[in-house]
């Protein structure tokens, strides 16, 4: 009897019917197998790609340590890790698509922390929210600014440069990454920090920024690690200080803006990673746990270190922490400052 054809009387031995038996015992045993190694597979994390959702451009701070940690941690989890570059809007795109992304541990979200903790007060219609609709996987990193200013500004030293700007109150233009950037409200914290006024020019990322820097067109201005340390190298800027509450292991000399003499400055740019609101805990610990060991590994704490970073990994509950204190601070700032897009 063929099996999927319509039933008709057939006339069969003894031995046919116990041969049939015998092959539908077997195929139904292997069917039981194969079901029971499905349903394995299934519970083993991560049994296929990861999807890695980052909100900025490739080849930028957050793009690159994304890459640098994914890599590694692609290869201890057996599985690729597939970024997707989403950005615009303060990171809020990419924001929204993590967000309503399924909470099935495959769909993850790299993210600038500290930015998108101000992105949460100035985009209030985002439709997502970094506290309301994700868990928590790890802290990875601090990727600090440096205060990069233009030579012929003629201070050499923080506390040089905080009496230059109250000798000329008002007056003195500063470049940023954009409006409603960590470069644009680290220096409206300064210039709380300090009590003076400063005349804002934003630029659309450092690319656009640093050029005219190095022309003289604007004073200064706070920058990532790697894109100010060749222009700082050539001395086309001078560096003053870091916008840290820790020095970086790259510029040990370099002092932090609060040592400089500007005391409660202590500004951080956190990295983290997330899942969407509902993921698997089994997810959330593997992932963590993976973060641990690439930023245990030594030539990525290299790497990181050349690019102005710090590990700063911790559990789910940390990130958490650090991501309420972030949101709270910033909100402070933006609402002093009346900053607007």
């Amino acid at each position: 009897m063929t099996l999927g054809k319509p039933l008709h009387t057939v006339s069969v031995s003894r031995r046919e019917v116990l041969a049939v038996g015998a092959r539908g015992t077997l195929a139904a045993t292997g069917a039981g197998l194969l079901g029971w190694t499905s349903a394995a597979r299934a519970d083993t994390y991560p049994s296929k790609p990861i999807r890695l959702i980052v909100a900025f451009p490739p080849a930028g701070a957050t793009d690159i340590l994304a890459r640098a940690i994914s890599q590694r941690m692609a290869i201890s989890l057996g599985q690729q890790i597939v970024i997707e570059n989403r950005p615009g809007a303060g990171g809020t795109i990419g924001l929204d698509i993590a967000a309503r992304s399924p909470a099935d541990g495959y769909n993850a979200y790299f993210c600038a922390m500290t930015n998108q903790a101000i992105a949460e007060h100035l985009y209030p219609k985002a439709a997502g929210s970094l506290v309301r609709d994700f868990d928590p996987v790890g802290l990875v990193a601090n990727g600090a600014h440096m205060l990069n200013v233009h030579p012929s500004v003629p201070a050499r030293t923080v506390s040089e440069f905080v009496a230059w700007l109250k000798a000329n109150d008002g007056k003195v233009n500063y470049a940023s990454q954009g409006n409603g950037t960590l470069s644009h409200l680290e220096t409206e914290l300064l210039s709380q920090r300090i009590g003076v006024r400063l005349v804002h020019v934003p630029y659309k990322g450092s690319s656009g920024a640093l050029p005219d820097l190095i022309a003289g067109n604007v004073s200064f201005m706070f920058d990532s690690v790697a894109a100010s340390m060749p222009h700082v190298k050539s001395g086309a800027l001078r560096a003053l200080g870091v916008a840290a509450t820790q020095r970086l292991p790259i510029l040990p000399d370099l002092p932090t803006i609060a040592e400089g003499g500007v005391p409660g400055y202590d500004v951080d740019n956190w990295f983290g990673v997330y899942l969407p609101k509902g993921s698997p805990e089994s997810a959330i610990t593997r992932l963590n746990d993976e973060i641990t060991k690439a930023l245990a590994n030594p030539e990525l704490q290299t790497l990181l270190g050349r690019n102005g970073f710090a590990s700063a990994h911790g559990p789910a509950s940390r990130l958490a922490q650090v991501t309420a204190q972030e949101i709270e601070k910033w909100g402070r700032v933006v609402k002093s400052a009346n900053v607007r897009i």
